[in-house]
């Protein structure tokens, strides 16, 4: 007598509610407008330099602007998205950098302008935390890797939707026109608010503690402590303005060392005793990762112009491919993620991505073959930055998760401004070709090391710091019954 036949795997797609295919949605199409807001600077800063009159030092600098603030504006949003829920941080997050934007279009000089780069700077920061540990929570634990790939594929989507309006806009109407038009986010922000669900994994743990966490506290414990902590974070926003402006001009290297050093206190503080060690290493690891990164994507366009000569038109092509290939790569990423894990992912697509870094700098007369090889090169290197945030909140519990995630990340992504100035001095020495490819490949490398082997954990383990396991794979979901079957840590079906 035979059994009954097998019922078949139920695809992965079906296994997510249509609430949380929304949650998805919403929080993409805020990622996608985020980077669509943060490379218009980009696409407009001749124009802007031409209409202020400014120098290159300061065209630059407004580009550096947002990074003044992302630290901060990280920490913030992201213990607002602790205490008062994923949801509410994700429309501040969004009104701050669409308003931003949107102010940017009434600027009438410099200083204006700098002003308006800082509010997107906090905005996106928030934006970061907020969208991932929203969608994070939301899916279930199994798939969170594709969770994370699919919605980190948002930015470059908007970075691609940003260079083909600039194609159509600044031409006919001008560069204000491309400002204006950020202000789109609003109407995503009133409908998050309206639409969406908190995140399940928030709620439960809300609802089972039955207070509302403040992860900032370890800042403020005593009015001397509290003192001290706020000079801490005046110093180093003066330090980190002066840095990336021509104030600063002459003392970067003391200023960036007060700026380290003030935010190094505050991931010692916000660690505590058993967590300091992780929360330093860890931000030591994404700055490794935008080291690797930012070269390529802050300077790619240079390179093209100046050492082979390209077109306008040939650069867009270009660009096309490489934003394409690290959209792709976000989704190979998250589902390789959760095929065999996080760490083994983001190591082995790194590694396979070393094959490309100097292929990339070695072709000069064949725009096509350079766009295979930039999609490849993009797809296996920074596509895999699309599980970066499942592999950074893995590592906190879901009551400081969206504060940590913010801190960590956006003080690390530091390393976003401090490479294409690396990247320039190296050139002084080689082509900047050769410079871009030793400064990837090298960096690249770094970080293989880093994630690969569990450095961060290793080191607060071997500091004295308590055993932790994945927060983000829970022996059983938050938010489901026990006998439920939603959520394992391995997939049931392809």
């Amino acid at each position: 007598m035979t059994g009954a036949p097998a019922e078949p795997p139920v695809r992965w797609y079906r296994q997510v509610s249509g609430r949380q295919w929304k949650a998805m949605f919403a929080a993409w199409v805020g990622y996608l407008l985020d980077g669509f807001d943060f490379v218009l600077i980009t696409l407009v800063l001749t124009e802007i330099a031409d209409e202020f009159d400014l120098s290159t030092a300061q065209a630059a600098s407004l580009v550096s602007g947002a990074f003044v603030t992302r630290w901060l504006g990280g920490a913030v949003l992201g213990a607002l998205g602790d205490r008062y829920g994923r949801r509410a941080a994700m429309v501040t997050s969004i009104l701050l950098y669409s308003l931003g934007t949107f102010a940017c279009g009434f600027a009438w000089d410099y200083t204006s302008l700098f002003v308006a780069r800082l509010v997107i700077g906090t905005g996106m920061a928030g934006e970061y935390s907020a969208s991932a540990t929203y969608v994070l929570e939301s899916w279930p634990a199994r798939l969170r890797n594709r969770a994370s790939g699919f919605l980190i594929s948002g930015y470059a989507g908007g970075t691609i939707l940003a260079a083909e309006l600039y194609k159509w806009v600044v031409p006919h109407w001008g560069w204000r026109w491309m400002f204006y038009l950020g202000v789109a986010p609003v109407l995503v922000a009133l409908w998050v608010r309206r639409a969406l669900p908190e995140a399940a994994d928030w709620s439960a743990a809300v609802d089972t503690r039955r207070a509302r966490p403040n992860p900032f506290r370890p800042l403020f414990t005593g009015r001397l402590r509290a003192g001290v902590n706020t000079a801490l974070a005046a110093a180093a926003s003066a330090a980190l303005f002066c840095v990336f402006t021509p104030v600063g001009a002459g003392l970067r290297w003391p200023l960036s060392v007060l700026a380290a050093g003030a935010l190094l206190a505050f991931a010692a503080q916000l660690g505590g005793p058993g967590g300091r060690v992780l929360y330093v290493a860890l931000t030591a690891t994404v700055f490794c990762a935008f080291l690797y990164s930012w070269p390529i994507q802050a300077l790619l366009p240079t390179y093209l112009k100046t050492e082979l000569g390209y077109a306008p038109a040939e650069v867009t092509d270009a660009m096309f491919y490489a934003g394409f290939g690290t959209m792709a790569g976000c989704w190979l990423a998250g589902f390789v993620g959760d095929r065999i894990g996080t760490r083994r992912a983001y190591a082995v697509t790194l590694a396979a991505s070393l094959a490309f870094v100097f292929p990339v700098f070695a072709v000069r007369d064949a725009p096509v073959a350079l766009g295979v090889l930039l999609f490849f090169l993009l797809a296996l290197s920074q596509g895999i930055s699309g599980v970066l945030p499942r592999y950074i909140a893995g590592h906190f519990p879901v009551e400081t998760r969206a504060a940590s995630l913010g801190f960590v990340y956006n003080t690390g992504a530091l390393g976003g401004a401090v490479a294409p100035v690396l990247g320039a001095h190296l050139a002084e020495g080689m082509s900047l070709g050769r410079a871009l490819a030793v400064l990837t490949f090298g960096l690249t490398v770094v970080v293989i090391v880093l994630v690969g082997a569990d450095v961060p954990r290793r080191l607060a383990r071997w500091a004295g710091g308590p055993e932790t396991g994945d927060h983000l794979v829970p022996s059983r979901p938050l938010s489901v019954p026990p006998d439920t079957v939603e959520d394992r840590t391995e997939p049931r079906g392809p």
